[in-house]
């Protein structure tokens, strides 16, 4: 998601502004899997171990208030009747009680004396090393102060209200309607003494929800088929759901039928864990202080308040638990997009001056142990580029990761999760502080290290059970396999137990699309991708569903655009635009329109073909929400700031869109009904036979040769549990080739299911089973269009 503020060498999808190396294949294609022997590692630790966060006692007569610093030398629990704009009602000094844990327990009936007699909103003061606590200190006084940063990195500022990191619910977000003044919450000389409590967001106290999520999926992985979708946009401009609804939880939960009718299994949400989006509608008609995506995280346990119909205190919760039910009650699984690389904190505001730095949370509680900091302790290490790496190789940090995993996954029912730059969190540094610790980087920075049992990606790998790949309970886990400089692009590089989003999949199957006459398009590579990418997985265990097959994603161009534009377009007028970053590398192609050379019609079939190629692949195939209706963002490929109908799903479509509509259901429902397509280990050589276009097997010659620009492939169906047997044909010159078919299975003929031409554009692109059309047998020729792929089955 760097993409949303750098141009950086990697951005949220991936694209890499280096030249890309691609690989060569066969022998990889074919071979036996290597199972990677796994690391030896430690036993589970207890969830929560640390009892951290607010919680009522049995009887709801008292509260106990725990919160972890390490390095703080006072901390004071605040009070509050309401979550913004009123002063404490109340105040209670915390023990420290070991391990760095400060706690007090405080009775209820104290509590409603003090004038709190609804819900209970609450947050802390601390006081360090940097900011000894003195007496006569009061808020917005300097009094006890030091320095805003030590040289331990130590940010105390007990002018700054700080939210719980485990608090369930959040009052507001930091700016909202009422304050758009961010600085209030910042450090440094000129705001240090501007005391916070009123504005700052607040944690709610919960009572444990009654509400339930229905009874979990235990759907192997390689058969889901995975929708990613923003859980405002999906429904705020849809006219089926009641306008009340729309854009929150309750709305999405009515959305289940729809998916389901669609084919999709398992629904991934764009970031709902509380984010700075309180602000995004302040400015009308305007990407003024929006963000639309969520990639900047104020904590980590709390559904996103402003995503919920019912507002009140515990409304969010028990909302997220009923959506998660509705999409249970239809068999789909609920996967979250999950930010742990980095907070909404981020870091110093400029290169120059360590003083002055966002404190809401994390950071004026336990500055090191939540947060990598640099040689010297002023600054932050940042493979992130928003600031600031999550210290996540810190025993503390990466308990709050496992911790709040935990909580998502068995109170709110959640199924799996995507983990955003997920390489940070294979970071095997720690700060300064710490070097002792750190073997692998003495000096601190960045080292991904899979290896290492004591990474986080391991250590969420101790902590839970993953999936069976034949299905039963157990979470999804899915890395976005990259960040920002160093070694962090590490595609196939994680351990078994993580599925991974396949950025090659995309960029080359793109750009033998697309890029045709402008750069070298390798055959072999496609090859590579049909079958599950075993050059990239096959090597260290893990199996075709763990590479996730996508042709685009939130962060980019949408599957139309991906074909209907040459360029980025960011700067264009609200609401479309405009949009800062992005990448310049798109391999997108508007099918010579411009030109006057292409038409819509090439611009179709150019898209039906890229859908096709995700769901016809070996892997776990992901569509964009709005991918099966064609949407169009106009070519923007940043739109992060964009809380706009542009970025909203539309439910009102042109005959085209429907045409669309009823393909994209029909391939998934092909690809659901043919286990052929959805194996659970490699193909072997029987399986899977490569053809030239003349029917002839794909030798070493053809695969080297790279002005080969077409294959085959059959898959042999019955033996992978299949009633059919399954030929593919892909066509990437611009020109038509004939396809001389091979035999199909004894007493069979071939069958046309989908030829994705612009001849065959219309409502019946893709057939229903039982009207497949007969081809012929063994040396039947078939004339193949430029550009296009055909599929046939055996019958």
């Amino acid at each position: 998601m760097a993409s949303m503020l750098f141009d950086l060498i990697v951005n949220e999808a991936g694209w890499r502004l280096t030249p890309m190396k691609c690989s060569k294949i066969l022998a990889a294609l074919l071979a036996c899997a290597v199972l990677a022997a796994v690391p030896a590692t430690p036993v589970h630790a207890a969830i929560n171990s640390m009892s951290l966060g607010a919680s009522y006692n049995a009887q709801k007569t008292s509260i106990t208030f725990r919160v972890y610093s390490s390095t703080a030398t006072r901390v004071v629990l605040y009070l509050y009747s309401a979550g913004y704009g009123v002063q404490e009602s109340t105040t209670y000094a915390l023990s420290s009680v070991g391990s760095g844990v400060w706690a007090v327990t405080v009775p209820v009936s104290s509590i409603q004396a003090a004038g709190i007699t609804g819900s209970v909103y609450y947050g802390y003061r601390a006081w360090g090393p940097n900011w000894p606590y003195n007496s006569s200190w009061g808020k917005g006084s300097q009094a006890g102060f030091v320095a805003d940063v030590d040289a331990s990195g130590n940010r105390f500022n007990p002018n700054k209200l700080l939210l719980d990191p485990y608090a369930q619910e959040v009052s507001q977000d930091p700016q909202n309607p009422s304050n758009q003044n961010g600085n209030v919450f910042a450090s440094g000389a000129s705001y240090r003494t501007t005391d916070s409590g009123i504005y700052a967001p607040k944690g709610v106290v919960l009572a444990p929800s009654t509400q339930g999520t229905g009874t979990k999926p235990t759907r192997a992985q390689k058969d889901d088929v995975i929708y990613e979708v923003h859980v405002r946009g999906f429904t705020e401009q849809d006219s089926s759901i009641p306008a009340q609804y729309r854009g929150t939880y309750y709305g999405a939960g009515l959305k289940a039928s729809y998916l389901a009718s669609l084919g999709v299994t398992a629904v991934e949400f764009l970031p709902v864990q509380e984010t700075q989006n309180d602000a995004n509608d302040v400015v009308p008609n305007s990407d003024a202080n929006q963000n639309y995506w969520g990639y900047m995280t104020e904590n980590y346990f709390s559904p996103d308040r402003r995503y919920a119909y019912n507002k009140a205190p515990g409304g969010p919760t028990a909302e997220f638990q009923a959506m998660v039910q509705a999409f249970h009650n239809a068999g789909i699984k609920v996967y979250m997009d999950v930010v742990y690389n980095h907070t909404a904190e981020g870091g110093t505001w400029t290169g120059s001056d360590p003083a002055t730095a966002t404190i809401y949370s994390w950071r004026g509680l336990d500055n090191g142990t939540y947060y990598e900091l640099t040689s010297g302790n002023q600054y932050f290490y940042d493979n992130t580029g928003t600031g600031a790496n999550f210290n996540t190789y810190n025993t503390v940090a990466q308990n709050l990761i496992v911790d709040s995993l935990a909580y998502w996954a068995n109170t709110m029912g959640v199924d799996g999760f995507r983990f955003d730059l997920a390489s940070v969190l294979g970071n095997s540094c720690l700060n300064g502080a710490y070097t002792a610790s750190a073997p692998n980087c003495p000096s601190g920075g960045y080292n991904f290290d899979a290896a290492d049992s004591n990474v986080a990606i391991n250590r969420i790998l101790r902590e839970f059970t993953v999936r069976p790949s034949g299905g039963g309970s157990g979470l999804d886990l899915f890395a976005e396999p990259w960040a920002i400089g160093g070694n962090s692009y590490q595609l196939g590089g994680f351990p078994q137990g993580w599925s991974e989003w396949n950025g090659l999949f995309r960029d080359s199957l793109r750009q033998a699309q697309n890029e045709l006459g402008s750069m070298t398009i390798h055959i072999t590579q496609d090859a590579n991708d049909f079958s599950g990418s075993s050059n990239l997985f096959q090597a260290n265990g893990r199996s075709p569903w763990n590479s996730v097959n996508f042709i685009d994603v939130h962060d980019g161009m949408t599957l139309k655009d991906v074909y209907s534009c040459n360029g980025a377009n960011n700067s264009q007028a609200w609401p479309y635009g405009p949009s800062d970053g992005g990448t310049s590398t798109n391999y997108s192609w508007d099918q010579g329109m411009s030109a006057g050379t292409g038409t819509a019609l090439d611009q179709r079939r150019a898209a039906r073909t890229g859908m096709a190629f995700e769901m016809l692949s070996a892997g776990t195939p992901l569509m964009q929400g709005g991918d099966e209706h064609l949407r169009t963002l106009q070519c923007n490929n940043n739109a992060y700031n964009l809380d706009s109908s542009a970025n909203w799903l539309s439910s009102s479509w042109t005959t085209d869109q429907t045409n669309f509509y009823t393909y994209a259901q029909r391939l998934i429902a092909f690809r659901k009904a043919h286990p052929a397509l959805r194996p659970a280990s490699w193909y072997s050589g029987s399986q899977l036979v490569w053809y030239q276009p003349s029917g002839a097997a794909a030798d070493s010659s053809y695969w080297n040769n790279t002005s080969n620009y077409a294959i085959a492939y059959t898959i042999n169906g019955p033996s992978l549990g299949d009633s059919n047997s399954i030929y593919v044909a892909y066509n990437g010159w611009s020109g038509s080739v004939t396809f001389t078919l091979p035999a199909p299975p004894s007493g069979t003929q071939w069958y046309r299911v989908t030829d994705t031409c612009n001849w065959n554009d219309g409502a019946n692109t893709f057939v229903a089973p039982g009207s497949e059309t007969l081809i012929g047998g063994a040396g039947t020729t078939y004339g193949q269009c430029g550009q296009s792929l055909l599929l046939l089955i055996s019958k």
